[in-house]
């Protein structure tokens, strides 16, 4: 987004010639090549609320935490961001990449980058570097990537395992209150929760954000089922609208249909309570199929973290660009403007949802690169693949796995399904799991076998 548009290729203008033939569905698409390759004027003095109350589509980043662990600079397991000091080239780099893909927002990346985090479960982040200097580093970053365009930079903050552990109010929103400190010391555009299984945190974390004056965007970790104390989705919907923020929806955990099904039910319970917010959705970058039966309840919870596969070989459910342009496309038309990604989608997914948002216009920088629905093809040495050079073929592709002995579905683990704060299973600790609980783990896993459907 840093470079310039003003004067489009004969190449750019015949993709959009090309796209503009094939689309039979296109909203607010002018028909004219010259229109939709348009500059990226900067619009940096209008925040995000200005953005969505125009009815503007916001492309959301994404995935940094599973990015950086595939790139060797996070740790599974921990998942925190002390990269953001460790190497502060490579969250540069990733950034870059988001903008170039077509984000609209810089994310800090302070994911997990609370106090009680970077301490949990044996973790030294905390002591080594602590929790002001990964946040001040990742403000830093964002700000200097997102000026490089047209980007807005959020604040970012998540659940904390001193709520897991019962601390109490006043203990989690210190936490809270020590990241958004140091959002607001580096003036941030707005602040953004992301992956509250509980509405109560929720709404103390937005009670803190609040006080900031900027606009506040809250993701919650729910589906159909509702969150993980049994609080019914539309209820979540209502209170989180209550609380304060500007912008609700849904992250992470499942791919777009059970996270479009989630908000097609938050949609239908602000309207019903008559609470008008703007909608976000960031899903993961993985179908979850398996999770659309809201029969299951308290399995469909633990979404992709319920599937034997993660987090270390999820890979055979990656999305295509294709399916994450439908995903960009079905939220749409719901009538969400902030669409957004989560862990698993990588630059080229961002890149195929601002392709796939024609209202906005404009193409990223990403796409010079890119023929639309697979036109570049048409350049290919081999015949063969010069055939494949059409929307129809990928739009209708069904991806096979080259695994023949794998099943399409997983069925998931059942002895797990109280994980209400009561219950304890969510409680966390200092210490490093022992062996020993790890073993007693296991057992209670194998208790129940894994197998496919």
């Amino acid at each position: 987004m840093g470079v310039s548009r003003r004067g489009a290729t004969s190449q750019w203008k015949e993709q959009w010639t090309v796209l503009k033939l094939a689309e039979t569905k296109t909203l607010g698409n002018t028909g004219n090549a010259d229109d939709n390759t348009q500059a990226f004027g900067r619009s940096l003095d209008r925040g995000i609320l200005e953005r969505l109350d125009a009815g503007e589509v916001v492309v959301g980043d994404g995935g940094f935490l599973f990015c950086m662990e595939k790139r060797g600079y996070v740790k599974a397991g921990q998942w925190t961001p002390e990269v953001t000091v460790e190497h502060p080239e490579a969250v540069r780099q990733l950034h870059r990449e988001f903008l170039r893909a077509g984000a609209d927002v810089m994310q800090t990346f302070t994911f997990y980058a609370s106090d009680s985090k970077l301490g949990n479960r044996g973790n030294t982040a905390s002591d080594k570097i602590g929790c002001t200097e990964i946040n001040q580093a990742a403000c830093e970053l964002a700000r200097e990537v997102a000026n490089e365009g047209d980007a807005l930079v959020a604040g970012n903050i998540s659940q904390t395992p001193s709520y897991m552990s019962g601390l109490g109010k006043e203990v989690v929103q210190k936490e809270f209150q020590q990241q958004i400190d140091i959002f607001v010391k580096n003036d941030v555009d707005f602040l953004i929760g992301e992956l509250f299984f509980y509405v109560e945190e929720a709404e103390w974390a937005i009670e803190v954000m609040k006080a900031t004056g900027k606009p506040v965007a809250m993701c919650m970790c729910v589906c159909t089922a509702g969150d993980m104390e049994e609080v019914p989705i539309d209820e979540c919907a209502v209170r989180i609208a209550q609380a304060g923020a500007d912008i609700i929806g849904v992250n992470c955990f499942w791919g777009p249909d059970v996270c479009l099904k989630a908000m097609a039910a938050i949609k239908e319970a602000l309207e019903k309570a008559g609470l008008k917010r703007h909608l976000i959705v960031q899903p993961i970058g993985y179908k979850t199929p398996e999770f659309l039966d809201d029969s299951s309840n308290g399995e469909i919870k633990k979404g992709m973290s319920g599937l034997a596969e993660f987090p270390f070989a999820l890979e055979p459910r990656v999305l295509t660009r294709f399916e994450t342009q439908k995903y960009a496309r079905d939220a749409y038309n719901m009538g969400i403007r902030y669409i957004g990604a989560c862990c698993g989608m990588e630059p080229y997914h961002v890149r195929a949802i601002a392709e796939e948002a024609k209202e906005r216009g404009k193409l990223p920088p990403a796409s010079e690169k890119h023929g639309l629905w697979g036109y570049a093809l048409r350049q290919h040495t081999y015949p063969w693949v010069r055939a494949r050079a059409r929307r129809s073929h990928w739009e209708n592709l069904e991806p096979t796995s080259g695994r023949p002995f794998s099943t399409a579905l997983r069925k998931i683990e059942t002895q797990w399904a109280d994980l209400s704060l009561s219950s304890k299973t969510m409680q966390q600790q200092k210490v490093q799991t022992t062996e020993e609980e790890v073993e007693q783990l296991a057992a209670k896993r194998s208790a129940v076998p894994i197998k496919a459907c």
